[in-house]
């Protein structure tokens, strides 16, 4: 898994609450098999047209939006089933930070297994983000996992709030296979010693 310390990137606004997983990932494109490929079906539904042509109105397709990494959002993002593929397809697509007021608490969960970093804020300062976002063109945001802060070039700083085991684990770039490994070598000590071989 990537590490995440400090991320600076292009902000889209996605003024819409309540998006589900059903939407970010739809279930016609979770038949592979492999964490990778699902960027290019992301937000599939809003993206096309009826007649398979991108929608010039959705927000990652407006050309101000090419090579965004930080996305920006109303409340309750990642609501809807618990399918880990939604943080895949979203970091496969290239994000890195998700902003929003609230998050459903599976989704939160695997964006860190997944090199994201998700952030929440109050009402009131994701307001102030999309306001900035509207204001200045090519509206970018810094993240910065050592400091906890989120700041822009503009003026605005705000802490961020980030639970001690998870900020250590994206530091470091550990998943949950990554925090076992981390114990291999007791770990094979301890079969050595109980006479447990792999099968």
């Amino acid at each position: 898994m990537k590490s995440f310390t400090t991320h600076t990137g292009l902000v889209v606004a996605m003024d819409r609450a309540n998006i589900d997983t059903d939407q970010i990932i739809p279930k016609q494109f979770l038949k592979r098999i492999e964490r990778t490929g699902f960027g290019e079906f992301l937000f599939w539904d809003w993206s096309q047209l009826d007649d398979g042509s991108p929608n010039p109105d959705f927000e990652l397709n407006r050309p101000e939006a090419a090579d965004a990494s930080i996305l920006l959002a109303r409340r309750n993002f990642g609501c809807g089933s618990s399918r880990e593929h939604a943080p895949w397809a979203l970091e496969d697509y290239g994000f890195r930070v998700i902003i929003a007021p609230s998050f459903a608490d599976i989704f939160y969960n695997n964006c860190f297994k997944n090199s994201m970093l998700p952030i929440r804020l109050s009402e009131e300062t994701v307001e102030e983000l999309f306001s900035r976002a509207a204001k200045h063109p090519g509206y970018q945001l810094t993240a910065d996992l050592n400091s906890c802060t989120l700041s822009d070039d503009h003026g605005f700083s705000t802490p961020i709030e980030v639970d001690a085991f998870r900020r250590q684990n994206l530091l470091k770039g550990l998943d949950d296979i990554g925090l076992t490994l981390e114990h291999e070598k007791e770990i094979t000590a301890y079969e050595a010693a109980h006479g447990i071989t792999a099968s």
